[in-house]
């Protein structure tokens, strides 16, 4: 290949990473790497959802607040713990709010190895306790964190039960035991209407069914509006950095628009435009359906609202606390006459990404494992890596398998790059000599140079053409490992105890580098010097970068090469020495 043609398509391949890694990082609400950072904003403390300024995006929850707090007597609000086999759920009387979830079957990630002495440059270097369970809902203002599910009433007729109402719990039992689920019943009566709230957990299922009955005690009729709101602080996930970055944020899916994506910095934006002009916030998203769910989406993690279908809702982003964002759904009742109930059927999914759950959950909901722009080869590719995990039982064995099945699939096109390089290699002496030939006429010495290649049958770009093919591949294969909780915690073999973080011992970067130089050795060399020792030192810098990638990605990129050696080995043998070329 001429060199000239050669070091355009190295720069257009880093530059095309560099473009990319960028696209991703806006993707995730990052800021452009080509944009000045925004002015940090301080931020205080997020306040317990309780707190009348917390409610004010609800119509008529703040004031009935007000009113319970005025009317009331001194109400003693209590957490409720139910226990599942997967599951452990705090929920308080004060609103019969779900104050704090934890996974039961998934433990937060550590960072072993020599990561851990990096002095703090990268905030994924401290190590985690891997003895604690994954926390989803919780509250702790001490860290600003606010991640809540809260449900209620309001509506044109007055003070309506709403998630800061005090709430009465039936007695029952708290903890699965042996039976297939537990149900903890919660009461609150205020302004004439009765609303009780029954959250049902099921064995080994992470969906919550959340039941609303409203009873018109009084004496005229009601038209109360039910709403499922997920709150959410604005700040960046724990462990977050450039190299470790991943989404956290409100999303909504409707059978119209399908799977919208926002971000907490916009939603901000649009609450101080609002402030500013006394206008309502932009709602720049689906307002209406009778169909799908909003959710919070994090990485491996997600809590969805799916209400009721077939029954028309809003949906609505606001603006909660300083630094608390929210996302609803606003679900008319009807007109209650007194005396007549109401019951309406919802479902709290809050839990780990798992393909297969979310698929049984609701339609689109598998759209929160973030595929990026590549989600048409990434399902698919998700799919055969599934299949042969189901054979294999080991992640690890699974995705070396699936390289060499990658490899065999495109083994004619490889083959093909392969002989191009080593016929390069064989008439490397006959290029060297028209370049001094013609070093002081360029468009002679490219003329000379295509028509050596016409005379060898030499493709230019045959030696390049396979590398470019594979990259969506391989960006693909990185999504479905960053996006895929299955692989989460999934050992191989050895140091590697987590296929989705890095080697702690960075050992297969390292081999990467290796089989990257072995690579470089068997292709030819250039004829510049300047030129052959950039090539030698691109292992090197992607080796650096692949430190921070997850284990999983690497192990596919070292078996990758490891094949291609092989191949590039017997076919430079096949092809004989640059002595045996022609003169």
């Amino acid at each position: 290949m001429d060199i000239n043609k050669r070091t355009i398509l190295w720069i257009v391949f880093a530059v095309s990473l560099v473009v990319l890694w960028n696209n991703w990082q806006v993707s995730n609400g990052h800021p452009s790497m080509f944009a000045p950072p925004p002015p940090a904003a301080k931020t205080a403390p997020a306040k317990p959802a309780a707190a009348p300024a917390a409610v004010a995006a609800v119509p008529g929850a703040a004031a009935a607040g007000a009113s319970a707090a005025t009317d009331a007597p001194p109400f003693k609000a209590e957490r409720i713990t139910i226990t599942t086999d997967v599951v452990r759920a705090d929920i308080d009387t004060q609103g019969g709010v779900i104050k704090r979830l934890e996974l039961l079957k998934y433990k937060e990630n550590s960072h072993p190895g020599w990561f851990n002495g990096c002095f703090g440059l990268f905030k994924w270097c401290e190590p985690g306790d891997n003895s604690k369970n994954v926390v989803l809902f919780d509250v702790d203002a001490g860290i600003g964190k606010t991640y809540l599910a809260q449900t209620g009433l309001y509506g044109p007729s007055g003070v309506m039960p709403n998630h800061t109402s005090p709430f009465v719990a039936k007695p029952g039992p708290r903890m699965l035991n042996d039976g297939n689920q537990v149900q903890l019943v919660l009461e609150s009566e205020e302004g004439g209407v009765k609303l009780t709230k029954t959250f049902t957990f099921k064995r080994g299922d992470y969906v919550i069914d959340v039941r609303h009955d409203v009873t018109n005690v009084g004496a005229a009729p009601i038209t109360p509006t039910l709403y499922l709101r997920l709150a959410h602080d604005g700040n960046k996930p724990a462990g977050d950095s450039f190299f470790n970055s991943s989404y956290t944020g409100p999303t909504l899916y409707t059978e119209e628009k399908h799977y919208e994506k926002l971000k907490f910095d916009t939603l901000e934006k649009e609450a101080q435009e609002a402030a500013k002009t006394g206008k309502p916030m932009v709602q720049d998203h689906a307002t209406k359906a009778d169909n799908g769910w909003i959710a919070i989406s994090q990485h491996f993690f997600v809590s969805a609202f799916i209400p009721q279908q077939k029954l028309t809702h809003e949906i609505e982003t606001s603006k909660i606390d300083t630094n608390v964002y929210g996302i609803a759904i606003k679900q008319p009742l009807g007109t209650i006459a007194p005396g007549a109930t109401v019951s309406n059927n919802a479902r709290l999914f809050s839990g780990p990404q798992e393909a297969k759950l979310l698929d049984a959950t609701a339609p689109g909901l598998i759209l929160v494992r973030d595929y990026g722009f590549l989600a048409m080869i990434a399902k698919p590719m998700f799919a055969v890596i599934n299949y042969i995990h189901s054979l294999l039982g080991n992640w690890g064995w699974t995705i070396i398998v699936f390289t060499i099945l990658i490899k065999l699939l495109f083994f004619p096109l490889s083959a093909a790059g392969y002989r191009s390089m080593a016929k390069v290699k064989l008439v490397t002496p006959k290029m060297q000599a028209i370049r001094e030939r013609y070093k002081g006429d360029p468009a002679k010495m490219n003329q000379a140079t295509m028509e050596l290649y016409k005379q060898e049958k030499i493709n230019p770009l045959g030696g390049c053409l396979p590398i470019l093919v594979q990259m969506p591949v391989f960006i693909a294969l990185y999504y479905v490992l960053q996006s895929a909780v299955e692989i989460r915690g999934a050992p191989w073999v050895g140091w590697i105890t987590d296929l989705a973080q890095h080697d702690p011992y960075a050992i297969l970067p390292v081999l990467y580098a290796i089989s990257m130089f072995i690579t470089t050795k068997l292709n030819p060399a250039p004829a510049d010097p300047m030129q052959a020792k950039m090539m030698l030192f691109m292992p090197l810098a992607f080796s650096v970068m692949f430190f921070f990638f997850p284990s999983g990605l690497v192990l596919y990129w070292v078996v990758n090469n490891v094949l291609s050696i092989g191949q590039q080995y017997v076919i430079s043998k096949k092809f004989g020495t640059p002595a045996a070329a022609n003169t």
